[in-house]
């Protein structure tokens, strides 16, 4: 049981060709760590995606594209190079894993259309050949039309592929059936604590898997983090972030 608390192709943008150089240079990322789940291959990546080989999909939540733009507007300074590099981090796992489709398991959007919503749109547009599906989450608010233009399939729910079923908040998960062997969600921003020497401890972000349904980390880095009262039987992996000075490429630990 899981207890948490909240503690022809268009010419490419000067912002998407940042997004290409960031991406070039990054395929010497770590390698994501593999775990099988019910026959299936998925890998964890340490940019808070997974990668399920079998049907050639990554897997995101929690994006909130937009956040930071609502942020400004309402007077708080927050960078918009905050936004920016998930898209790049975003553009480079697509890069790397090269899916045929991205799931995205709910609040690809913080709030209503901004500028930064309409990057998003032009990155769009570099990948139109990849299928791109959304189980709506609680901030998905953009209207009908914005996600046509998009072309992102969106569902309201659940989504099932194969055995497994997407569903934004857990809480709303319906009951495993013959079709459907485990769950995955979003929505809580998962993170673990770990103590090192002399009583100090910090939190990651986590991938965390029970018996019945998975939790993915919030994909933006601009959101709040639910820490997680994990037991014997659950399989949790920290994220453990870069650090280029000392040339080192964030991992996925199991913990």
């Amino acid at each position: 049981m899981l207890h948490y608390k909240t503690n022809g192709r268009p010419e490419p943008s000067v912002f998407l060709f940042d997004a290409l150089i960031f991406a070039a240079s990054n395929f010497s990322v770590q390698a994501p760590e593999k775990y099988l789940l019910h026959q299936q291959t998925l890998w964890l990546s340490a940019e808070r995606c997974i990668y399920w080989q079998d049907q050639q999909a990554l897997i995101v939540s929690d994006l909130h594209f937009g956040k930071t733009g609502h942020f400004r507007k309402s007077g708080i300074a927050v960078p918009q190079s905050v936004y920016k590099e998930d898209l790049q981090r975003l553009f480079s796992q697509v890069q790397y894993f090269q899916p045929k489709q991205l799931i995205i398991v709910g609040d690809l959007s913080h709030s209503v259309a901004n500028k930064e919503v309409d990057y998003f749109l032009k990155w769009r547009r570099d990948i139109s050949e990849i299928h791109l599906q959304l189980v709506k989450g609680n901030h998905d608010i953009l209207k009908k039309e914005w996600y046509e233009q998009a072309a992102i399939t969106v569902t309201t729910g659940h989504l099932s592929i194969d055995r497994f079923c997407f569903v934004h908040d857990i809480k709303d998960a319906c009951e495993p059936s013959a079709n459907t062997e485990y769950f995955f969600s979003g929505h809580i921003h998962p993170c673990i604590e770990l103590n090192g020497g002399g009583r100090q401890s910090l939190k990651f972000p986590c991938f965390y898997f029970n018996k019945r349904f998975a939790i993915l980390p919030a994909f933006g880095k601009f959101t709040g983090c639910a820490m997680i009262d994990r037991t014997t039987s659950d399989d949790v992996f920290a994220i453990l972030p870069s650090n280029p000075a000392r040339g080192e490429f964030g991992k996925v630990i199991k913990v």
